[in-house]
């Protein structure tokens, strides 16, 4: 609730603001853009790790009508990290179920926190986003810096 007086306060100063969501949420902000990144699968904790958590993802990590309530009120994207190929399979069926997202808006992203794995999985991945019409979002920060904060 913080971020509506905040973006309010921020819009007076004239300041773009650009706000990421996993689109589970609706509030009322003002904002430039709305980047949503909706959690796939290989984003849900193993059952072992944290069985009580793993159930909660789940059950809370896909919520169309408030992604559609986004889409529809914001300038938008669409922005799914990417682990394995299999991920690209949901991706397609996630846009099948949600016709209204505009292909053009979608990018992915290699997930990965390591330069090697980064472009393993981006060599394939941007392939993939050519022949789909989507775009190909690298991790510029993690190339560039490695894990470190503040980049």
């Amino acid at each position: 609730a913080e971020l509506i007086p905040l973006c309010s306060g921020l819009r007076d100063l004239g300041c773009h603001i650009t706000i990421e969501t996993a689109g589970t949420l609706h509030l009322p902000v003002d904002c430039d853009l709305m980047s949503i990144s909706p959690k796939l699968a290989n984003s849900t904790p193993t059952l072992d790790r944290d069985a009580k958590w793993h159930d909660r993802h789940e059950r809370s990590r896909h919520v169309p009508d408030v992604v559609r309530r986004l889409i529809d009120e914001h300038p938008y994207q669409i922005k799914f990290v990417v682990d394995q190929p299999l991920d690209c399979e949901e991706i397609e069926s996630y846009l099948d179920e949600m016709a209204e997202i505009d292909r053009d808006r979608v990018m992915l992203m290699p997930q990965g926190t390591e330069s090697q794995k980064l472009a393993a999985t981006g060599s394939w991945l941007q392939a993939y986003c050519a022949a789909h019409g989507y775009h190909f979002c690298p991790r510029r920060h993690i190339e560039l810096f490695g894990v470190a904060r503040g980049t």
